[in-house]
């Protein structure tokens, strides 16, 4: 199997959230010959899109654990199409570098991983202990509500366990080999609104001006939360809308908008980090109204065996010792590390969700190695 054309024939199909436009028959046609079961499913939670999930198993001639790979086909819209020097679902390669939307964000390190484990069954004739197994979303840029969490809802009920697992997120800041994943931060967003009383700005004294309330609570949310913890850097809060909607210049307005996100270490929790925002809000004083979501907590999957397995083999291919770092936004790893270890290593990001995306060749084909590397590791532990 050549990861470089499996992973052009997924790039050629144009699957921006929530669509699949044929991605995972791609590789389920792939995986099939190889003796993966493809189970597809599709899943639609009441007032949603359906989405297309693939789950493809190979097992051993012995029982054994299950490594499981994770990733999504599904991608971000490519913009501006003018703006592109190449057909963004064209899946070319120019100069050595394979272009199009979802080059490094992730179909190729799917292609990658469908290549080594090729790789390693046909080298030992299907003759080992355990299974390989994938679990593909078309969730992971979207809401992520009709993805990897179902689909783990289903293996549990159907008594299929997860032993260990890598997703194929791009973890790599700039070249193969730097860096991968361990955890990662939680992320919250607030939405405040501060409330006052309407007036002429001649008379502030009969009115109650919420912006300067609010940029009070502006200055009290971005104080330090915490200074980090041993695998995590300080948390962060920040504003990103502030908004009042007031067209006239003289009028005092009577409520005062602001959206706010957070990714959090592993000192909060969401419950802990609202009740912190809250406490520093009622510091200021005044009327206030806030909503809070979180979309993931923050977790960690402590250095052990196999993040020892991952960086042996990322050394052994490319001679770096990747840093192990809990950096960056959330990823689909928030969901399987309630199932399994999990750890996160794939291709450069550098150009991920950018016009013109496109990775090196040779590092698909190196992180292909990389993974059956891994294989061969885990599967004869």
């Amino acid at each position: 199997m050549d990861p470089v054309a499996l992973a052009q024939g997924m790039i050629q199909r144009p699957s921006v959230t929530p669509k699949d436009e044929g991605a995972l028959s791609v590789l389920e046609a792939a995986l099939a010959p190889v003796g993966f079961t493809n189970h597809r499913l599709p899943f639609a939670a009441p007032g949603t899109v359906e989405i297309q999930n693939l789950y493809a198993r190979l097992s051993g001639d012995r029982p054994g654990r299950n490594i499981c790979f994770a990733g999504h086909t599904d991608v971000v819209p490519v913009g501006r199409v003018e703006s592109w020097t190449v057909d963004p679902f064209g899946g070319e390669i120019v100069n050595g570098q394979l272009y199009g939307r979802g080059a490094a964000d992730m179909k190729s390190a799917i292609a990658a991983f469908a290549a080594a484990a090729a790789r390693f069954v046909e080298k030992r004739q299907g003759k080992f202990a355990g299974a390989i197994s994938l679990l593909i979303t078309g969730d992971e840029e979207g809401p992520a509500v009709n993805g990897t969490k179902p689909v783990l809802d289903w293996l549990q009920e159907k008594g299929e366990k997860l032993d260990a697992c890598i997703v194929g997120e791009p973890t790599n800041p700039t070249k193969l080999g730097e860096m991968a994943k361990i955890g990662r931060r939680g992320s919250f967003t607030g939405r405040l609104t501060v409330h006052g009383i309407q007036g002429h700005s001649a008379y502030p004294h009969l009115a109650d001006n919420p912006i300067h309330r609010l940029s009070s609570m502006i200055a009290a949310l971005t104080e330090p939360l915490d200074n980090g913890s041993a695998h995590f850097p300080a948390t962060s809060l920040q504003f990103v809308t502030v908004d009042v909607g007031n067209p006239a210049n003289n009028v005092i307005p009577a409520e005062a908008k602001a959206v706010f996100n957070s990714r959090f270490n592993d000192l909060h929790t969401a419950q802990s980090l609202e009740a912190e925002i809250r406490r520093r809000l009622d510091t200021v004083g005044g009327r206030y109204d806030l909503t809070c979501e979180c979309s993931g907590e923050s977790f960690l999957t402590p250095p052990g065996d196999l993040s020892a397995l991952l960086v042996a083999a990322v050394k052994a291919e490319t001679g770096l010792t990747p840093e192990l770092s809990t950096t960056g936004g959330t990823s689909d790893a928030r969901f399987i590390k309630n199932f399994c270890p999990v750890i996160e290593f794939g291709l450069a990001g550098a150009t991920m969700h950018k016009v013109d995306e496109h990775v090196p060749v040779a590092d698909i084909i190196a992180l292909s190695r990389i993974y059956e590397r891994v294989l061969d590791a885990y599967l004869d532990a």
